[in-house]
């Protein structure tokens, strides 16, 4: 198969759809690759290295699909690349159809065959989203934390504390993958800890094997709205496979919140679960309302390009080399590459999507 890696576009995004030694994989299993010009520099891959990995070097975006039977990339494709994609591509990438109608209707207008890696799932797991998630969970603490400072918009107050200084309080809506990424980071700073979740063996789970300094709540309204009141930062993890996030924090709601405080929104890339969310960029990640900094950056692991490229080819490898050496039909009735299914000869396969959009 001819498998293409284009240069990401979308702002602020730095990461890349393959490191060379994945391509190298593809390369030896038989494959072509054709990677974009300068599409591995933001991550500190150069063009030489992907060449050395047996990887053909394309100038352009446009050729790259044209050539390309699929593609590889890290995320959605965007207005400029709709007109690229053609009828009967493979496409594997992060996707989030449920939070964009438009691209949904572009991929069954296309007829492309839309593989997403966050619907990607193996029993309970979702291997595909994990390391990006656990990477967006350990920012959302650092950075939440960054933007409590006053010259941020922030309440002043240091994460943690000092000797004789009362600590502070981080919650953290879901305890999933970065739920638990984002505790761990919080907990290591001192700060006192409460992980809201509905899953009670989950919650178990993780009391038995986190800090004593984060505390397990089951998630209910009233538990979220009682956390509230003491937040310095409040962190949302939320994810439902595919789905809209759901809204746990309505704009009402921030009038129980201490002014300075900060909301990240970890969901963004789903809609968001603050009401208040809109997506963000790293050149300017926060907006303020009623108070509150929010932090909505949706694509928060391309702050560090060179670690999230890898950790996300280490991932995802294992299922290009599958789609590229099985057929498409025999394929699909591997049940962890169907649940990746998201569009197919122009019908939309995710039910959580056809809901999002009212579509069949």
């Amino acid at each position: 198969m001819i498998v293409g890696i284009p240069k990401e576009i979308k702002t602020d995004e730095y990461r890349v759809g393959a490191t060379p030694a994945g391509v190298m994989e593809l390369v030896k299993a038989g494959h072509t690759v054709l990677v974009q010009i300068d599409a591995g520099i933001g991550s500190g891959f150069e063009n030489g290295d992907y060449e050395n990995a047996g990887g053909i070097i394309i100038s352009t975006a446009g050729e790259i699909y044209q050539r390309s039977q699929m593609i590889m990339k890290v995320k959605e494709p965007i207005d400029a690349e709709y007109e690229l994609l053609r009828e009967g591509q493979i496409l594997f990438t992060y996707l989030h159809l449920a939070a964009d109608k438009r691209l949904t209707e572009v991929l069954l207008e296309k007829k492309v065959t839309s593989l997403a890696y966050e619907t990607l799932r193996i029993g309970k797991r979702l291997p595909l989203l994990e390391p990006m998630s656990e990477i967006a969970g350990r920012m959302a603490t650092l950075f939440g934390a960054v933007h409590l400072g006053r010259y941020n918009g922030g309440s002043g107050r240091l994460l943690g504390g000092a000797v004789g200084v009362e600590h502070n309080r981080v919650v953290i809506l879901g305890a999933g993958v970065a739920g638990k990424s984002a505790a761990d980071a919080a907990a290591g700073l001192g700060a006192d800890v409460i992980l809201i979740d509905i899953n009670t063996e989950r919650l178990t789970y993780l009391r038995d094997v986190m800090s004593p300094n984060v505390t397990m709540i089951y998630s209910t309204h009233d538990a979220i709205v009682t956390a509230l009141k003491d937040a310095d930062l409040i962190i949302g993890t939320v994810l439902l496979p595919g789905e809209k996030a759901p809204k746990l924090i309505t704009r009402d709601m921030l009038g129980l919140i201490k002014k300075g405080s900060v909301l990240v929104d970890v969901s963004i890339d789903q809609g968001g679960c603050f009401e208040t969310s809109h997506p963000t960029t790293h050149s300017n990640p926060t907006f303020t309302v009623d108070g509150i900094v929010h932090y909505c950056v949706a694509n928060m692991p391309g702050m560090y390009p060179r670690t999230s490229t890898i950790a996300l080819t280490n991932a995802t490898l294992p299922y290009a080399l599958k789609i590229a050496s099985t057929p498409l039909e025999e394929l699909l009735k591997d049940d962890a590459i169907k649940s990746a299914l998201n569009t197919y000869m122009g019908k939309l396969t995710n039910h959580a999507v056809a809901v999002a959009h009212g579509l069949s």
